[in-house]
């Protein structure tokens, strides 16, 4: 995985395209060598392939590019290896999940590339749907003495669980007898108590060295309506007990998590195993492994900060193309292959590090660079009339759709008397190593004709409004005259009276500072005002028939797609995309 500090810019691209590495297919490979999860058949005989993941998120909010790296994990290794991959909801919570949030989950795996279905079942489950036999296991526990009801404030319990240099307290509760806390926790299930009047807890080792081996949470009552099973319970799962039975109970194998996790492990497997001595699952049991998560610089993933700038409207909404969430990075016009391609340049290691923006801005470039058609576009526009120019006459100029594919044909838009120019195309009194217009100089209108600038148009404040010059009639690019005019400049335009007008949104990087939350700083102090720029400006004319998501190269000026939401039949508005190189490559 790529070790790139938040300034290593052009050092990170270049690592970034070095092989890169994943030690997590080697744990598998080897798992497959042993035969370890091999001629398994699932409860109604089917059989099992050998590797089964799995992506479990929770539905309380918008996935984000740290979920598309675990995506692009969870499901390619299954696809890898022949195995599949589990569309799981951890819907634990009522408290914080939404179907909102299990729909745009799903399109977001979907769009990403990645499916659910096998063999032709399809395999979307819903961690809520196994209610009833976290609960079966639970009894379980407390009949076999692993488990207790304690009855402690959220206070006590709390000061009584201990820190990292002094052991935790028994519980005055651990002892309770069995038929007790089994009664309690029927009487917690009935609805009986309220919120935090008792709570679940396994039985395992108050001094333990792991704060999560201090007999952790397994049910907690909460009186809340659950986006799928509604109102039957009032009790629910902590996640961390609901997790490996999930895996268990479909039969996954691998069960990769991001490293803050680790810790979690021992937990993980403790569960597993009295369930197994309980008889409701048989060895092998699934596996934790860690790896991991994406640290990516200039970029804020937790899910409170982002959900905060949506609702104080710092952003315009989950899918403002600044946001790193998916439906961000898709309307701002990320493909799924940039996203799959960043994933398999970074690799997969155990160690933490930071992964430089540029590196998936990288990946973006050369995806797009092969698919995305060319056009002229002016963002700048400073008027330049060609004086010698007929009024009336249009001439046709051709240029590539792409030009490294000549099979992809040719583009055509009409030269007139009155061009839109970049204003930085035009100096008066030019700087040294200036070679575009100014008076006395020749350059080349690109795909057009030379022309020679004759002076400029000035408003009442000096400022200049129109650029002046004359063309020479037989330099035409592709005819055999233009070969006699050798200029150095070569200069980008659109026929004022032709081109299309329209909205255009310069999007750039969110954060000015590539760690905007690190060490508690507030992130918000660290937000680019110049994230977003809206202009109007002038584009070549076949690009009113640009559809939504539609991407091209404007040349000189970077990759532009057609806003998903905002852009009409015939009026479409544009994103920057990302520039043609990385401009923050020196900061």
């Amino acid at each position: 995985m790529s070790n790139a500090k938040p300034n290593g810019n052009k050092a990170a691209a270049a690592e970034a395209n070095a092989p890169s590495s994943n030690f997590l297919k080697g744990l598998i490979e080897a798992d497959l060598a042993s035969g370890k999860y091999t001629n398994r058949t699932d409860h109604l005989g089917h059989p099992l392939p050998p590797v089964v993941t799995r992506f479990p998120p929770e539905p309380n909010g918008y996935l984000h590019i740290g979920h598309a790296k675990a995506i692009c994990v969870d499901f390619g290794l299954a696809r890898d290896f022949g195995g599949r991959c589990h569309m799981r909801f951890d819907d634990t919570n009522p408290t914080k999940e939404e179907q909102e949030y299990v729909d745009t989950i799903l399109d977001s795996v979907k769009w990403l590339g990645f499916g659910w279905t096998h063999d032709g079942r399809e395999h979307l489950y819903y961690a809520s749907n196994y209610f009833d036999k976290f609960y079966e296991i639970a009894e379980y526990l407390i009949s076999a003495g692993h488990a207790y009801v304690d009855s402690q404030s959220a206070e006590d319990m709390a000061k009584n669980r201990g820190n990292f240099g002094e052991p935790g307290k028994n519980s005055p509760f651990r002892d309770r007898p069995t038929a007790e806390s089994l009664d309690l926790f029927r009487r917690m299930k009935a609805g009986e108590f309220k919120d935090g009047e008792h709570i679940l807890r396994a039985k395992i080792d108050m001094a333990s060295p792991n704060m999560n081996m201090r007999d952790p949470a397994i049910y907690r009552i909460r009186h809340a309506h659950h986006h799928n099973t509604g109102d039957k319970w009032c009790i629910y799962p902590m996640y961390d007990y609901a997790h490996p039975l999930e895996d268990a109970i479909e039969y996954v194998s691998h069960s990769l998590c991001t490293l803050e996790f680790q810790d979690h492990r021992p937990f993980y497997d403790w569960v597993l195993e009295r369930a197994a001595e309980g008889g409701f699952f048989k060895h092998p049991l699934p596996q934790q492994i860690e790896f991991a998560r994406l640290n990516l610089t200039y970029a804020v993933t937790s899910k409170r900060k982002l959900l905060q700038m949506v609702e104080e409207k710092i952003v315009d909404g989950w899918d403002d193309p600044r946001m790193p969430t998916i439906v961000g990075l898709r309307r701002r016009g990320f493909t799924p292959e940039s996203i799959q391609l960043f994933c398999e340049r970074i690799g997969v290691s155990k160690a933490d590090s930071w992964i430089d923006m540029g590196v998936l801005e990288g990946a973006l470039r050369d995806d797009l660079d092969e698919k995305a058609p060319r056009g002229v576009a002016v963002l700048r526009p400073l008027k330049l009339i060609i004086d010698n120019f007929p009024d009336e006459l249009s001439v046709e100029c051709t240029a590539p759709v792409h030009p490294h594919f000549p099979e992809r044909g040719h583009r055509t838009f009409p030269i007139t008397k009155e061009l839109w120019i970049e204003e930085e195309d035009f100096m008066e009194v030019p700087s040294k190593g200036y070679f575009r217009l100014f008076p006395g100089n020749k350059v080349r209108l690109r795909y057009g004709y030379v022309v020679e600038c004759t002076g400029c148009d000035k408003d009442e404040n000096g400022k200049v409004i129109a650029v002046h010059c004359n063309y020479f009639p037989d330099s035409k690019s592709g005819t055999e005259g233009s070969a006699n005019y050798k200029v150095k400049g070569n200069i980008h335009w659109v026929s004022s009276t032709h081109a299309l007008e329209a909205e255009v949104r310069l999007y750039d990087r969110l954060f000015a500072d590539p760690n905007p939350d690190a060490g508690g700083k507030d992130f918000k102090q660290a937000l680019n005002p110049n994230a977003k720029e809206v202009i109007t400006a002038y584009l070549e004319q076949g690009m009113k028939a640009a559809l939504p998501d539609e991407k091209f190269q404007f040349e000189r000026h970077g990759y532009f797609v057609a806003d998903r939401v905002d852009s009409t039949p015939g009026k479409p508005v544009f994103n920057r995309v990302v520039t043609l190189k990385d401009s923050w490559g020196s900061k």
